[in-house]
């Protein structure tokens, strides 16, 4: 059974859910939508089963997800919706407003961002613009995306732990884009090694659509255990 304690609250009408327990000493945030959320109770389990670090879960639903977890416009991959510039907007709602909430009555030694698929992507670009973060996890990241690679080895990420995973079958697809997934993902590892980041890249058995809860739980474990390494947490 799950520890946590769960309550959903808003916070600038976006509906943001808790899983906290006493004292926590990490606080981990989400970007999710509602298959994530389906899967949240059997990551948080996981978490907790494999690391002995105490920590808070922020799942922050995105409503828009081809328009708020990206940087800029990209052309539409499947249907007709393209992709938009939101995630300046969504990293600032993250770092001005949830989590000063969340260490106004807490001691939180670490914060780690993570999400799977184009919310794994919003994390790893987010590691580039904002130095409050201790760990990112990009589960299965969208690191196909346009312009993306370019821009990861132009700037510099600015977090000290970063966990990267993909499926083995990821990039069995028929489309052109996202079959290079398993090639960006590598150029990605050595991108960051070459930042001198501490960096893993695991790899899972499946294909983009298997064990989503798992493999994002698998990197916030990871990351938390990094950072108990350190003395962050």
């Amino acid at each position: 059974m799950m520890r946590h304690t769960k309550e959903e609250t808003t916070i600038d009408n976006r509906t943001i859910t808790i899983y906290s327990e006493p004292n926590a000493n990490a606080l981990l945030l989400q970007a999710v939508d509602s298959h994530d959320m389906e899967e949240m109770e059997k990551e948080i389990s996981y978490i907790e089963n494999a690391s002995d670090t105490t920590f808070t879960l922020v799942a922050i639903k995105i409503n828009r997800w081809n328009e708020e977890l990206t940087p800029w416009p990209a052309p539409p991959v499947f249907g007709k919706i393209p992709f938009g510039n939101g995630a300046s907007r969504t990293l600032d709602f993250i770092t001005g407003k949830v989590i000063p909430a969340m260490k106004q009555d807490r001691n939180f030694k670490s914060v780690i961002l993570g999400g799977y698929s184009l919310s794994g992507l919003f994390a790893l670009w987010s590691s580039y613009n904002a130095v409050l973060l201790d760990g990112i996890v990009a589960a299965s990241p969208s690191v196909w995306y346009k312009d993306w690679l370019s821009y990861s080895e132009q700037n510099r990420c600015s977090c000290r732990n970063v966990y990267l995973s993909l499926g083995d079958k990821e990039s069995h697809s028929k489309n052109k884009l996202m079959a290079t997934v398993a090639e960006c993902i590598e150029l990605q590892k050595k991108i960051l090694d070459s930042q001198n980041v501490n960096v893993v890249m695991e790899w899972n058995e499946g294909n983009h659509f298997t064990d989503n809860g798992e493999r994002t739980a698998k990197g916030f474990a990871w990351c938390l255990k990094s950072c108990r390494e350190e003395s962050a947490c």
